[in-house]
């Protein structure tokens, strides 16, 4: 499981932006990280990650995340110290 949470890391981080990132593959990835995911109001969630906080949206229309989602979600994931180098650190 850790392979398939390592490879979407990755691909968040890549460069172009991938758009067919499917929001229950992040909340899979966010968990197995150890943050908390939990739903505040409708599509919004609250995440805690290395003690920083931070708000996700769920996609309204479909289950994939949109390009400015995953820009957002890779922006929290630096901040928080969860890069791919971060991850090859705390799980390789």
């Amino acid at each position: 499981m850790s392979h398939k949470h390592r490879s979407l890391l990755y691909s968040i981080f890549q460069d172009p932006l991938h758009s067919n990132i499917h929001w229950r593959e992040v909340e899979s990835l966010l968990h197995h990280l150890g943050a908390t995911v939990e739903p505040i109001l409708g599509a919004r969630f609250r995440v805690v990650l290395n003690q920083y906080e931070f708000f996700l949206h769920h996609p309204h229309h479909s289950n994939e995340c949109s390009k400015q989602e995953i820009k957002h979600l890779r922006e929290c994931l630096a901040i928080a110290g969860m890069t791919p180098s971060g991850y090859d650190e705390k799980f390789g």
